[in-house]
């Protein structure tokens, strides 16, 4: 250290006379040879080497357009003026703790490397369309130019690898269309340049890795502006991990794109990566991270870390904070790995094709007041999981598209959004018109899964089953806690923890099992039944345990706050018949027509609506609406009896024929009475005066009525047989 401390005094702004030299002696000692105050060494394997050491180079050296068959190495050296190699053709060059002004280097040609190695440069480092043999070398090198380019290296060809470990740049790096062999690693460097691109690689193709990573945490990567890598090609893996990346200044964009992202950190739109791009590790970033219509030949990982919008949110914005990362039409071959990240706003991936998993377990997502994840149209091949999730905001997946289970279980997800311009709540979760190949889990786990605007699976397909047991579903009694119209699902499992706080929305639903409880039915809005349709149970009804049924048609009462409404009725009836329970469905639909009364009485005018309950009661006790036919005939037993007590107490009758002997009997005369069609010989033998001829009557209507009920429940009866 004390020796490296000795040379560097060459970078003194007023240096010894004893160590400046003229910077065309360089080239005076390569002509000389070994007689030259420069000694060559040459090795029958390797190129002769020019070097010099502990030197300020006055003047210029200019090697422009020369071919020199020989590798120039530069140590502890201090240039006056920015070495020229435009169009040079060279066996290698290194600068090795030097100080230099800029660099000229421009269609250079190197069979060898090229290398700045803790060297300063305080101007520009100009390589555009140069090609290096070797690798391009830039270890611990600090690259001065505020506001301006620092590396303008457009359309770089280099065999091997750009190396450039711990640079210090302000400035600019350019690389658009470079062509890079190996691996170009940028690990442990501290890059500035607010106002615009600390990187700007447009087009470049790498045949390694691409890294900007840490180098343990004494050597993080950092990156004041953005990283513009759109059309990049990388042959394997692109890594940011631990890496801390803050937006610049706000880039110039039409305000009429709703896409696009002024305050960028990364931006890797349409960039080609054949491994995996991990952005995980530690990795933060303080603006939006692009990567729009890019491809992934493996995993996008996010696992652990923390992504914050620039933006500080507004009423207006449907973004919230804005976006924290965006992903609109990437495909991804692998999987999205994102276990404990945490998004400070809007997570988008619109029209995203992942073929493996997309995993957010443990997330958070803060976002409220808009979408937390945004996701229509995505297609997961696998599994979409969020499980214990803390999300502040929604999560809108409409017309997703997943090949296994959407599983929430035990997420947290509160402050819902509203929509753009109506201003309404939206619901917590939105997966209108998805297609789930098997289970959607929206349940309990290690803690209950809350959703303070509800779920919305509008016309959503699911393969298996749909869960929301244990489930806390609404915060607000004007909002849907619910809305399932027209899904469509094997088995619904609506075991809520408590009753669902707002309107329930399950119309044109179907499901082969249903799965409730009471918690469920007490919803403390409108439960919407029209048209649901279920063939079954989870648990079957029991022949012979009534109190399920009225527990049931209770139930049904208070979904449906005391309104008429035939179909959910008709429904369970169908049910329970399909499974051979007919008395319990037959007790189903005489509520039915009870409530149909109910209803009728209610919209008719008030004289009349006593009468309209009174013929209700009338039929519900004495025949159950059709439904009861063996009453109808106790009611005829009973009125034999009671019309035969009558006729014994009142015998007063006058006979009409006197030729007849056939002697009285009130109990064959009533029954003759009753019984319509059949005549026992008794009705037409005596004439009944007084009020035993409304007696008479009443027994005759009473007889049709109840005969003819009878007759259509045994028809009933004789068709379900």
């Amino acid at each position: 250290m004390e020796e490296r401390a000795r040379v560097l005094d060459v970078f003194d702004p007023h240096p010894p006379r004893s160590s400046r030299m003229p910077a065309a002696d360089v080239l005076r000692g390569v002509v000389d040879g070994d007689n030259g105050p420069w000694p060559l060494r040459r090795r029958a394997s390797a190129q002769p080497v020019v070097r010099v050491s502990d030197r300020f180079l006055t003047g210029q050296l200019d090697l422009r357009a020369m071919e020199l068959p020989y590798l120039l190495e530069f140590v502890n050296c201090r240039f006056e003026q920015p070495p020229d190699l435009r169009q040079s053709s060279i066996a290698g060059v290194e600068f090795d703790h030097c100080w230099l002004p800029g660099l000229s280097g421009r269609n250079l040609r190197s069979t060898n490397d090229v290398a700045l190695i803790d060297s300063t440069v305080t101007g520009l480092l100009d390589l555009n369309d140069a090609d290096v043999g070797g690798s391009l070398l830039l270890g611990r090198t600090t690259l001065r130019a505020t506001g301006r380019l620092a590396l303008h290296a457009d359309r770089l060809v280099v065999a091997g690898a750009l190396l450039a470990h711990r640079v210090d740049v302000e400035g600019e790096l350019r690389t658009a269309g470079a062509r890079i062999g190996g691996n170009c690693n940028f690990s442990g460097s501290t890059l500035r340049n607010p106002a615009g691109f600390v990187v700007n690689g447009n087009g470049m193709q790498v045949g390694g890795n691409l890294v900007f990573a840490t180098l343990g945490a004494d050597h993080p990567f950092t990156a004041t502006g953005t990283l513009f890598l759109p059309n990049a090609r990388i042959s394997s893996a692109l890594t940011l991990r631990g890496a801390v990346l803050t937006a610049g200044e706000p880039t110039a964009s039409d305000d009429d794109d709703p896409h696009a992202d002024p305050r960028a950190t990364v931006v890797l739109d349409r960039v080609e990566v054949s491994g995996d791009v991990e952005l995980d590790r530690g990795f933060r970033s303080d603006g939006t991270v692009r990567l729009v219509n890019a491809g992934v030949g493996g995993t996008l990982s996010l696992a652990g870390a923390v992504l914050r919008a620039a933006g500080e949110g507004t009423d207006g914005d449907p973004t919230g904070f804005g976006r924290a990362v965006h992903l609109d039409g990437a495909e991804i071959n692998g999987d999205i790995t994102a276990r404990g990240v945490t998004v400070r706003g809007q997570l988008r991936m619109v029209d995203v094709l992942v073929r493996g998993s997309l995993v957010l377990n443990r997330a958070e997502l803060a976002n409220p007041r808009a979408d937390a994840l945004l996701a229509n149209r995505c297609r997961v091949g696998s599994n979409l999981t969020a499980r214990d999730a803390e999300v502040e905001g929604g999560l809108e997946l409409r017309g997703v598209v997943i090949g296994a289970n959407l599983d929430l279980r035990g997420s947290r997800i509160t402050a819902p959004g509203r929509n753009r311009y109506s201003h309404d709540e939206k619901p917590s979760v939105d997966i209108g018109g998805a297609t789930v190949g098997r289970d959607l889990v929206c349940a309990s786990g290690h803690k209950e899964f809350v959703a303070h605007g509800g779920v919305r699976t509008r016309r959503a397909v699911v393969g298996r089953m749909a869960n929301f047991s244990g489930a806390v579903l609404g915060h607000r009694l004007d909002s849907h806690a619910l809305n399932a119209l027209g899904m469509q699902v094997q088995e619904l499992v609506l075991t809520t923890v408590s009753p669902p706080r707002g309107d329930v929305t399950l119309r044109h639903a179907r499901c082969t099992t249903l799965d409730d409880n009471e918690a469920f039915w007490n919803a403390t809005g409108r439960i919407d039944l029209d048209d649901f349709r279920y063939d079954s149970f989870a648990n079957a009804v029991d022949l012979r345990d009534d109190d399920e049924i009225e527990r049931r048609l209770r139930w049904l009462r208070q979904a449906m706050r005391r309104s008429y409404q035939p179909g959910p009725y008709d429904q369970l009836a169908v049910m329970l018949r399909a499974g051979g329970n007919d008395e319990h469905a037959s007790t189903v639909l005489m509520e039915k027509q009870r409530l149909r009364h109910v209803a009728v009485a209610e919209g008719t005018r008030r004289p009349l609506a006593p009468l309209v309950l009174l013929w209700s009661f009338l039929q519900r006790s004495m025949v159950g609406y059709g439904y009861r036919p063996a009453r109808a005939l106790g009611w005829l037993v009973v009125s034999w009896v009671l019309g035969s007590v009558w006729f014994s107490v009142r015998p007063d009758l006058v006979v009409i024929n006197s030729d007849d002997t056939l002697p009285w009997n009130p109990w064959l005369f009533t029954i003759d009475l009753l019984v319509p069609i059949v005549d026992f010989g008794n009705k037409n033998r005596w004439q009944t005066p007084g009020a035993s001829q409304w007696v008479a009557v009443l027994m005759i209507v009473t007889g049709w009525t109840l005969a003819t009920t009878v007759a259509a429940g045994l028809t009933r009866m004789l068709k379900r047989t």
